[in-house]
């Protein structure tokens, strides 16, 4: 949900924390998933697959988890289409157990750099029980002048 203020480029300095992010993840948000993006890979909702493939559990889909980063930076910017850059790697499986409590996935986010053309790039650390499930998240943003 966007704050409705967007935030513009004269506003942000180096060093500043966005509101950090925190979603909990339910084996039925993967299955809403998994219908919206048409990725069906029984990995994100078949025990015995992702077993099989040597996982833990089901995971949640990398582009969720990428999404959830994402949505953390245009909640702050008040626009979700300020976001020109955006690149991860994807370092852990979110492993979203089934039970009441589900995975909790948090976002931080800090201005790493203030950029020509009043574009800002965000650091993004995105991590889940504690271990880091996205490396190199970063996001470039264009904030009004």
């Amino acid at each position: 949900m966007t704050t409705g203020v967007t935030i513009s480029a004269k506003d942000v300095t180096v060093g500043a924390e966005l509101p950090p992010r925190t979603v909990t993840l339910s084996r039925t948000d993967l299955v809403r998933y998994a219908g919206a993006s048409e990725d069906f890979n029984p990995v994100h909702w078949n025990p015995r697959v992702a077993r099989e493939a040597g996982l833990p559990d089901v995971i949640a889909h990398g582009m969720l988890t990428m999404a959830l980063a994402a949505r953390t930076v245009t909640e702050w910017t008040g626009d979700p289409g300020a976001i020109v850059e955006y690149r991860t790697r994807f370092s852990k499986p979110v492993v979203v157990p089934d039970d009441a409590q589900g995975a909790t996935v948090e976002v931080r986010g800090t201005v790493a750099a203030l950029l020509d053309d009043a574009r800002v790039r965000i650091d993004l650390v995105v991590t889940c029980g504690g271990t880091k499930v996205l490396s190199e998240a970063r996001a470039v943003v264009r904030l009004p002048s």
